[in-house]
């Protein structure tokens, strides 16, 4: 028969529970959003060179540290560097004045900062905006591209999970995962580009770009559960949502957070998928190389450690000789 814990143990549990893991999160979630600034920003001015240089001064002037200027020598140029995903946006100077080229598709937050900074670089005339690489029309704002992130990465970790605690074969285990990768990447499509309207690439690419993430998420997550039991779990609990969502920037630009936590929230999988679909949706897969490299070495990682990780699943322990014990036979007495 289990004993019963006392009141003391419960108003403990519950004072731990605000002071080591609400006292933690809030900030977490709420610091990043609050101390939205550009830092590092890269930018591209564009024109004949002494209009260019007047406008970097200017530009640099208004806010040190906070961009990072690519000069180019035309607006083709500004442009087809907002396609590569080089730069956010392009100041491009001609004899009428200041217009300024963006890419909302990057970032609706960076391209709405940047239309405001444009003003105030004009003396407060209107400059005119030419959105280069646009949002989905059903999307302008980009909130529900950000929003329909955090569910893929929570059913994700649910998915390593479950595998980890309701499979026992290794093997099976991994088609699971492969499998569920599968599955998330054509779902996600269906709803995100099929139904909703918020993507508007190529669907087989954008396909690919969320099966990766599904499968580094709950590779992970399985993976540490293999090696680590339910501290595991844990663990990858808070790789890939405690850590990963806040820092993953996929609602602003990384450029944006505080650093280091935006660069460091693009080496983890909530950081490096938004990215990736970013530029699988909306360039045709320009700027794809480190989230790509960064989700497939997650992925791999967790594949490899589900292969020679713990045999044992509905939530037993593996005995000496690896066998799983049957969780029943945990209960304290």
């Amino acid at each position: 028969m289990r004993r019963s814990r006392s009141p003391w143990t419960l108003a403990a549990l519950l004072v731990g529970v605000v002071v080591m893991v609400q006292a933690l999160l809030v900030p977490l979630f709420a610091a990043p959003a609050t101390h939205l600034a550009p830092r590092d920003l890269p930018v591209a001015v564009a024109g004949p060179p002494p209009a260019v240089a007047e406008l970097t001064a200017r530009l640099t002037a208004a806010r040190p540290g906070g961009f990072a200027v690519t000069t180019l020598p035309d607006a083709a140029a500004a442009d087809r560097a907002l396609r590569d995903r080089e730069v956010y946006a392009a100041f491009v100077a001609g004899s009428d004045g200041i217009t300024l080229h963006t890419a909302p598709a990057a970032s609706p937050a960076v391209a709405a900062l940047l239309t405001e900074a444009a003003g105030q670089l004009s003396a407060g005339r209107p400059v005119p905006v030419t959105p280069v690489v646009p949002t989905d029309p059903d999307d302008p704002r980009g909130a529900g591209f950000a929003a329909g992130f955090l569910p893929m990465a929570l059913t994700g970790m649910l998915a390593g999970g479950l595998l980890t605690l309701l499979v026992a074969g290794r093997r099976a285990r991994l088609a699971g995962l492969i499998g569920y990768a599968v599955l998330a990447g054509a779902a996600g499509v269906a709803v995100l580009h099929g139904w909703l309207g918020l993507l508007d690439g190529d669907p087989w690419r954008e396909a690919a770009a969320i099966g990766l993430f599904s499968l580094a998420v709950a590779g992970t997550v399985a993976g540490l559960g293999a090696l680590l039991g339910r501290a595991g779990l844990g663990l990858g609990a808070l790789l890939v949502f405690l850590l990963g969502n806040p820092l993953s920037a996929v609602a602003a630009a990384p450029e944006l957070l505080p650093q280091p936590w935006g660069t460091v929230g693009q080496f983890l999988p909530v950081g490096a998928g938004g990215t990736l679909l970013r530029s699988a949706a909306f360039f045709d897969g320009a700027g794809a190389g480190r989230p790509l490299v960064v989700l497939a070495g997650y992925a791999l990682v967790g594949l490899a450690l589900v292969l020679v990780g713990r045999r044992s699943g509905g939530g037993g322990q593996p005995d000496a000789e690896g066998a799983a014990r049957p969780a029943a036979a945990q209960v304290t007495v």
